[in-house]
C-alpha cells in the first residue's frame, strides 16, 4: 500500500457519517420534509466544529463549539426546523448561530438567512465556513443575540439555537404576520419544551411540540429570583 493509499484509508469518511446521521437519527424521528433531509445530507457538519472534534461531528448529541456553546443534537435541530415549515421565499433570523451550521442548513431552503452571534470568534468562524460551503444568501452579524436583529425585520421565521427561559418580546415583535418562530423554552420544574409560535391577525400564539432541553443559550438564562 502506498503512502497516499494509507492516508486515504486513515481519513474519516464524513459522507458516510453524514448519511448515517440522516438515516439513523433524523428520518426515524418524524422528520419527513425532504428539502430539510436533503440539506442536512449536503451540508458538511464537520466544517462547523473544532478540528479536534471533527471525528464526532455526526454523533447524536450536542457538540461543544466554544465556551458554553454547542451545536444542537441533529434530531432536535431537524425537528425544530421542520416545525418552522421553511419556504423558499422566507427571510429567516437564526439566533445564536454559533459556527454557522444551522445557518448553512437553512440557507439551502430559504431565500435569505441572517445569523446573529454574540461571540466574535464564533461569528468569524461562521462567516468563513459559510463562504466555504457557498451559502451566499446568508450573512452573520456579530451583535448581542438578546435583541434579535431589527434592522432586517420582519422575519418569516425565527429560530433559537439553544434553550431560553423565555422569548423576549422585542424578538417576538420582529416576527412577520404569518411568521413562525421555534424555540426550546424552559417549562415548569425545569423541563424543556420546544414550542412553535405563530403570528396570525397580529396575535402571537404558541403550542408545545415535544420535550427537549438543549443547552441554555447565553443571555437567555432565567432571571434571578430574590426571596425575602
Amino acid at each position: 500500500m502506498t503512502q497516499q493509499d494509507e492516508q486515504a484509508t486513515a481519513m474519516p469518511d464524513y459522507a458516510a457519517a453524514r448519511f448515517h446521521m440522516v438515516e439513523c437519527q433524523v428520518r426515524p424521528n418524524k422528520v419527513t420534509d425532504q428539502r430539510l433531509v436533503d440539506s442536512m445530507m449536503e451540508v458538511p457538519r464537520e466544517l462547523f466544529v473544532p478540528k479536534a472534534a471533527r471525528g464526532i461531528a455526526y454523533v447524536d448529541d450536542e457538540i461543544a463549539i466554544g465556551p458554553g456553546r454547542f451545536l444542537l443534537e441533529p434530531m432536535v435541530f431537524a425537528r425544530m426546523l421542520q416545525a418552522a415549515e421553511l419556504k423558499s421565499t422566507d427571510v429567516v433570523l437564526d439566533i445564536g448561530c454559533g459556527t454557522g451550521y444551522s445557518t448553512a442548513v437553512i440557507a439551502r431552503i430559504a431565500a435569505t438567512v441572517v445569523g446573529i452571534e454574540s461571540d466574535a470568534a464564533l461569528a468569524q468562524q461562521a462567516t468563513s465556513a459559510l463562504g466555504e460551503v457557498g451559502a451566499d444568501n446568508a450573512i452573520v452579524i456579530n451583535a448581542p443575540t438578546t435583541a434579535g436583529y431589527p434592522a432586517q425585520a420582519p422575519y418569516d421565521v425565527i429560530v433559537f439555537n439553544g434553550t431560553v427561559a423565555e422569548v423576549p418580546a422585542g424578538i417576538a415583535d420582529q416576527l412577520a404576520e404569518g411568521g413562525r418562530m421555534v424555540a426550546a423554552v424552559l417549562g415548569t420544574r425545569g423541563v424543556g419544551e420546544v414550542k412553535l409560535f405563530r403570528r396570525e391577525g397580529g396575535v402571537l400564539s404558541s403550542r408545545v411540540l415535544f420535550e427537549a432541553k438543549p443547552p441554555l443559550l447565553p443571555g437567555f438564562e432565567p432571571k434571578p429570583v430574590f426571596e425575602f
